[in-house]
This record gives C-alpha cells, structure tokens and sequence, in this order.
C-alpha cells in the first residue's frame, strides 16, 4: 500500500509503568528536572496513581506520565516494546546533564546515533532513557527546577525506539498507515520521521528475535502521537480500519481525546488529540499540586485517597 499523507504531526506523551510513585516523582521532579503537572489516577484503575511531567505548561510532546503500583514486578525487556524514549535538551547542554545525572548516582553511559552523541541512562525502574541536544529555541516552555534552570532544560520528547520481530511488517504499516518516512539506516537500526523531522518527530525501528516479556515496572505501556483535534483522530482511525487494524472508539482522557491500538509488532500506540489541555480541571498555576480526579471517580474520593501512597513532601 502506498505511503499516505500524514495526520500526526509528532509525539504527544510516552506512558509507563512503575514501582513507587515517591521514587518516580523524586527522580522525573529533582533529578530531570521536569515539571510535576498532574497528580491523577488512571481512569481505568482509579486505586493507581497517573502521574504527568512535562514542560512548564504540559506542551503535548513533553509529557512523560507514569502508573506507579506498589505492588509492580520489575519487567524483563525484550521485542515487542517501546524500549529508549530519548528527550531533547537544547544544544550545548549534554556536559550539564552528564555531571548532573553523575552527582545524582545515575549510571549515564555517552552513545552516537546518527551522528548525534547522546546520554543513555535508565530511572529507578529500569525504563531506557536518553537525552540528545536538538535546535529546541523554539519548542514547548522550559521549566525551572531544582538546580535545572531554563537554558538547560528538558524540552520535548525527541523520540522513540520500537524492537519488533518483524520490521519490515511494522515499517511498512508505519509508512502506509500512519504516514512516516523511512530514512536512514545505521547497523540494525531503521529511522523513521514525520515531515520537518527534528524533535518528537523520530522513530527508531529495531528488528529484534528475542522474547516479549509481560508488562511490569519500568515498561513503556504505549506511546502517544498527537493530532490536532477529534477531526483529525477519525480520520486515523479510518485508515487504521483501511488497514483492517482494530482501534478503541474515541475516549475522553478529560485533557486530551484518544483511540488505542496495536502495531504489527503487538506495540500499543495511542493517538491524543493537542486539546483541551492539562489546565482543563486546575489552574495553570496549580498543576500537580493537588490530588485531581476525573469527573467518574470523583464519588469514590475517600476511597481513593486512602488508599493511594501519600506524597507529602513533594
């Protein structure tokens, strides 16, 4: 099937799974630097925290949240998973980060991908992270946090990358469904951008043989890109059923609109509209201060709180 053109226009947010929700937030708050946006629950598991970071103002694209459970197994990586999700920091700024994550007892290993020299480090559940300097002046807000000011903050999600038994299967669909390019080739890695590539426009697709493993503590459960409005995210999920690929009816995640679905590959994506945005139930200024609910849940506060771990001292 022939390349189509692009709806998406980059990625919205990267979801993972984790173990304590105070070492979570400690670590993307006063290691990263990232600002604390939303302190939630999963809709589906209201008794599980979500928790977002992201820029100073939740700009779709620098946002990483996480469902920490008490009770998670660390998982074991293999194929079939979103594995490194690499964030932008602006140009000249790796040196900081690398004596900052080193201070912090980060073990930071320097890797090349395409040229570009990057940090590659993991948080407290083993989920792969990275940072790579990228042309950011014009991308998101910068935050302000412990130590980590503007000039050398985390910017935007720059990227992702897929391991997959089969990528020829999953880059075709890729192409033909969602509409990115194949680009270069480096080793056993295949990189894929939306139009105008740069920041939160890659993919890197890996062919990877080996085992899939369950879902557990330090897992990406999915990745997000972000469309413009609920237009828009029908008509992904019309070519998603061109391409006989099943999607959920759209779901109202209160700060965003969404489908879910599974690549070749078994990776589960989820597209979210840019809007209405995080300050939809709090103010601007308020974000993540405060345990917030979606509306569904709100009768069953007490419960929630009572059982959910307090993060005072935050």
């Amino acid at each position: 099937m022939a390349p189509t053109t692009p709806i998406i226009s980059g990625v919205h947010h990267v979801t993972a799974l984790a173990k304590d929700p105070r070492g979570n937030l400690d670590f993307y708050r006063r290691v990263l630097g990232l600002r604390f946006i939303k302190r939630t629950v999963n809709h589906d598991d209201p008794l599980t925290y979500h928790l977002y970071y992201a820029d100073a103002v939740g700009t779709p694209g620098s946002v990483i949240t996480h469902f920490p459970h008490p009770h998670a197994a660390r998982a074991r990586h293999g194929s079939g998973e979103i594995r490194r999700t690499v964030l932008a920091v602006p140009e000249g700024t790796l040196g900081f980060w690398r004596h900052r994550l080193g201070a912090h007892d980060v073990d930071v290993r320097e890797a090349t991908r395409f040229g570009a020299d990057r940090l590659e480090f993991d948080d407290p559940d083993g989920m792969e992270l990275g940072l790579v300097e990228a042309d950011v002046e014009e991308v998101g807000r910068p935050w302000s946090e412990d130590g980590v000011d503007a000039a050398h903050a985390i910017r935007t999600v720059d990227g992702v990358s897929l391991r997959v038994r089969d990528a020829g299967v999953t880059g075709e669909f890729l192409q033909s469904a969602l509409g990115l390019s194949a680009g270069e080739r480096e080793g056993d890695v295949r990189r894929f951008t939306l139009p105008g590539g740069g920041p939160g426009r890659r993919l890197d697709l890996i062919e990877d043989a080996g085992d899939q493993h369950p879902m557990g503590a330090g897992t990406v459960h999915h990745v997000a890109w972000r469309v413009a409005d609920d237009e828009a995210l029908t008509s992904v999920a019309d070519r998603l059923a061109e391409h006989n690929v099943a999607a959920t009816p759209i779901i109202d995640r209160l700060y965003f609109h969404s489908i879910y679905f599974r690549v070749p590959g078994r990776v589960i994506f989820e597209i979210a509209t840019e809007g209405p945005g995080f300050d939809v139930d709090e103010p601007m200024r308020e974000l993540g201060r405060t345990l917030v609910l979606p509306p569904q849940h709100e009768p069953r506060r007490a419960e929630i709180e009572a059982h959910l771990l307090p993060l005072d001292g935050d």
